[in-house]
């Protein structure tokens, strides 16, 4: 199981243009192969700050979606609205 986190900084006036684009992609992404969860998280501080946490079968699914179409679709929607660089995490749960 992979957990994928991505912190994006939007600009401001640009935050509801992205949570469109969340809300209008977030059930097929869902729907992908191998993806078990996404869901958004926003930073108590900084309102113009989003996450995404998502949990996928393995990295070869992760992969796969991000060199699908609809990857290659919501992905330049999104990165045209930000303020800053993203940051991603790939993590695997440590079992002890």
């Amino acid at each position: 199981m992979i957990i994928r986190i991505v912190r994006m900084t939007f600009q401001e006036e640009k935050v509801a243009d992205f949570l469109e684009i969340f809300r209008n992609s977030r059930d097929k992404i869902r729907a992908f192969e191998g993806c078990n969860h996404v869901e958004l998280l926003q930073d108590v501080n900084q309102p113009n700050v989003y996450s995404t946490y998502s949990l996928w079968d393995s990295e070869e699914h992760l992969n796969k979606y991000r060199q699908s179409e609809l990857f290659g679709s919501v992905w330049p929607a999104t990165k045209a609205l930000f303020a800053d660089k993203p940051q991603a995490w790939s993590l695997q749960k440590v079992e002890m």
